[in-house]
């Protein structure tokens, strides 16, 4: 649940000259902004890393250290660590079965309880009151077992769920064996907070004004045609593909088109050029039919 689907408006406080301020007033303000940056981390961002978090260990290392960094979650909470943190290898000699154990090294926003009181204050006539709470991101190894696949899994279901709904945010891998790494930290599990870009895929279609080059004896057209694709914003030059949509077949048997697959050349961000052969069969030459076909386009960038 986020501030769109709890509040029936958005409200911002205001003040005036000699107002009386209690301390749900100034906790609201916190918590608006606190929850419309949330809103704009769901927003436009993924469960994930956004920067720094590293995590480094070698070989035969019994702990492994990460670095100061900043993560988001699905709510869009944000994690910060702000200074490199030792975390102990799991202290597990191997599987039941000799083989080696895989951990997953994962990071979450602290619960309200766990966070911990940095500046206490006496009120006025009431008593001692906690004016600062300190963030400090939990850092938990998630056991790992083989699925049917062979896919790594996690073994308790509760943290198998939180990390599948980004509650928790994977940072690194490790095989243990006998207490310590049996290889250096693996970082592939990672996921970035920034939406990937690509690829980019966009597609469209387009009447077709042709040029033609025919060779009337053999009923041999060679066609060409500029496709325009800039409306789709390309930034690189995309892999085209394009097909021809139209009428091959006419009423009369004897009166058909026959074509090849279309090539693609001279490709750029905002188009390319299309060239074509067909064969016309019988009075199908006159009437060209291809004159009524579109060009229906995909560009993967």
């Amino acid at each position: 649940m986020g501030i769109l689907d709890e509040t029936a408006f958005v409200e911002r406080l205001s003040f005036f000259n000699g107002q009386r301020l209690f301390a749900d007033d100034l906790q609201g303000i916190e918590a608006f902004h606190r929850e419309m940056r949330q809103l704009h981390n769901v927003s436009l961002h993924q469960p994930g890393i956004g920067r720094g978090l590293a995590v480094s260990g070698k070989r035969d290392d019994r702990e492994v250290r990460v670095g100061p960094g900043y993560a988001l979650d699905s709510l869009g909470r944000e994690i910060v660590l702000t200074r490199d943190k030792v975390e102990p290898v799991p202290p597990v000699a191997a599987e039941d079965d000799g083989q080696s154990v895989f951990f997953d090294l994962v990071v979450s926003y602290p619960a309200d309880e766990l966070l911990e009181e940095a500046e206490t204050r006496e009120g006025i006539c009431l008593r001692r009151g906690v004016v600062r709470r300190r963030e400090e991101p939990v850092l938990c190894w998630v056991r790992l077992r083989r699925d049917g696949a062979e896919h790594l899994t996690p073994l308790d279901e509760t943290l198998k769920q939180e990390v599948a709904r980004g509650l928790r945010i994977v940072l690194a891998r490790v095989e243990v064996l006998e207490c310590r790494l049996r290889q250096d930290v693996s970082l592939a599990e990672r996921r970035s907070a920034r939406l990937a870009c690509q690829p980019y895929i966009a597609c469209g279609s387009q009447d077709i004004d042709w040029v033609e080059n025919s060779d009337a004896e053999r009923g041999i057209v060679s066609l060409t045609a500029a496709i325009d694709t800039s409306a789709a914003g390309f930034q690189t030059t995309p892999c085209y593909s394009v097909r021809l949509d139209g009428q091959r077949v006419t009423h009369d048997p004897l009166n058909l088109v026959f074509d090849l697959p279309p090539s693609v050349r001279d490709a750029s961000p905002v188009g390319f050029t299309i060239e074509i052969l067909i064969v016309a069969v019988g009075a199908v030459r006159e009437t060209k039919p291809w004159n009524d076909w579109q060009a229906v386009w995909m560009g993967v960038e």
